[in-house]
């Protein structure tokens, strides 16, 4: 049963589908491994026992009966402690929202529910979702799959380790500036991004509605790809035959390689090796106004944060880590008339970088420039944290800003990823291209 927590989400469902696995079996054994392992508490904020094991049961009961509702019926999964699960505390690793518990569970977590999908539990994360670091000291830290001492990456942290571990099928995260991505790449996972307004928000505590979207981190593209569909319950994309002769992809020459570490960097130009021999034309090349619209995050990710949490901030500032109170609060420096000013600004961008890259299948660049950092340092430097967030966080918010579709995957080098920028709502070629990818890659 031991290696059944290293397979596939796909994997797990096929062998279900072939009476090879209980889904009760299975659950059971991701249950057992959950309640003994020393990390437990790091990374799950709470276990939903009960839920999982009925849950399983009547998977179990599908399965024998020839009913099965999808390919991952009876597949045990994480989800991120911001989307509320009826009956089950959802506090978004705040202490502000501690004892928060909703009557109703998230939109995509019943869609998922329909479709067979075991709930685990809730994972831990950054609070309120506001950093790419992974870091909290007022509920948990998760650990890093290649050391548990160094950062595990944000705020989808303990979505990410819940997987790398072992303790979960795959796991569900959101993003808002790379909060599926980054803890992916960092924990040498494949991490999905989807288009903002993809994915139902109702039911998932917000950062910055305009930005956040839902996405899984999972183990390969083919489990991105059901879970998407599970999500919103529809058809997953069809992978099969996909390949990389004749795509044509943009290698992104500015932003995202400026002050790029050396580790990541190798990661990034081995996956390029693999991505060409396959076939695909690489064409290197920039976008100039981009860096326009990075200028703007600042403005257009804290207004927003602030806005929606000052409230609860302000009632209570002591329960915050310092930093990421802090960064909320940097939202309070700009105007309507700014944030406003912003938006259109970035709007403009979009419709520039739309065209400039027409012309290609998808836009690559290192997930993250940096590797992960120790999480003592920190935790007790403050220019560190602020410095090395905004880094590690650089990549990522291009998704976000041009509002695309995203999807990291691993180089091959440890804690470090490669993405793919597709278009907005175009998951599903994207997909395809990351399954191509993939199968290079490995």
């Amino acid at each position: 049963m031991a290696e059944w927590r290293e397979m596939s989400a796909a994997d797990l469902g096929r062998a279900i589908g072939r009476g090879e696995i209980d889904p009760e079996e299975l659950t059971a054994a991701h249950l057992d491994a959950i309640r003994v392992h020393a990390f437990r508490d790091r990374i799950y904020a709470r276990v939903t026992e009960a839920r999982a094991l009925e849950e399983a049961k009547a998977a179990a009961k599908r399965a024998k009966a020839g009913q099965r509702l999808s390919a991952l019926d009876g597949v045990p999964i994480s989800w991120k402690d911001l989307f509320d699960t009826a009956g089950t505390a959802t506090e978004a690793g705040s202490l502000l929202l501690e004892g928060r518990v909703p009557g109703a569970d998230a939109e995509v977590l019943r869609n998922a529910t329909l479709q067979g999908l075991v709930c685990l539990g809730k994972t831990h994360m950054t609070e309120l979702a506001f950093s790419g670091l992974g870091l909290n000291p007022k509920t948990a830290t998760p650990p890093n799959i290649h050391d548990p001492a160094l950062a595990p990456g944000g705020s989808s942290s303990g979505a990410a380790a819940s997987v790398a571990f072992g303790l979960a099928a795959a796991g569900i995260g959101s993003d808002t500036g790379g909060s599926v991505r980054v803890p992916a790449a960092w924990n040498d996972l494949v991490g999905l991004k989807t288009t903002s307004g993809r994915l139902s928000l109702k039911g998932v505590v917000p950062l910055c509605a305009r930005f956040d979207t839902v996405g899984p981190l999972t183990r390969t593209v083919e489990d991105a790809a059901l879970l998407l569909a599970a999500m919103e319950g529809a058809k997953p994309a069809d992978l099969r035959a996909a390949t990389l002769k004749d795509a044509r992809f943009l290698v992104l020459e500015n932003v995202a390689l400026d002050d790029i570490r050396p580790e990541p960097l190798a990661g990034f130009n081995h996956a390029l090796e693999r991505i060409n021999d396959a076939g695909a034309t690489l064409v290197r090349g920039a976008v100039p106004e981009l860096a326009h619209a990075m200028d703007l995050s600042g403005i257009l990710f804290t207004t927003e944060a602030y806005g929606t949490w000052k409230s609860e901030i302000e009632a209570a500032p002591e329960k915050m880590f310092p930093p990421v109170r802090d960064r909320f609060r940097s939202g309070a420096g700009h105007s309507g008339a700014d944030y406003v000013a912003a938006w259109r600004w970035l709007e403009e961008i979009r419709a520039i970088w739309a065209e400039r890259t027409a012309g290609y299948d998808a836009v690559l660049v290192p997930t993250v420039p940096n590797l992960p950092p120790e999480a003592e340092r920190l935790l007790t430097d403050n220019d560190y944290f602020v410095a090395e967030n905004l880094l590690t966080l650089r990549n990522t918010r291009i998704g976000n800003l041009m509002g695309l579709s995203a999807l990291t995957l691993p180089t091959g080098l440890p804690a470090t990823g490669i993405t793919l920028l597709g278009r907005p709502f175009a998951e599903e070629r994207l997909l395809r291209l990351g399954a191509a990818a993939e199968t290079a890659l490995r």
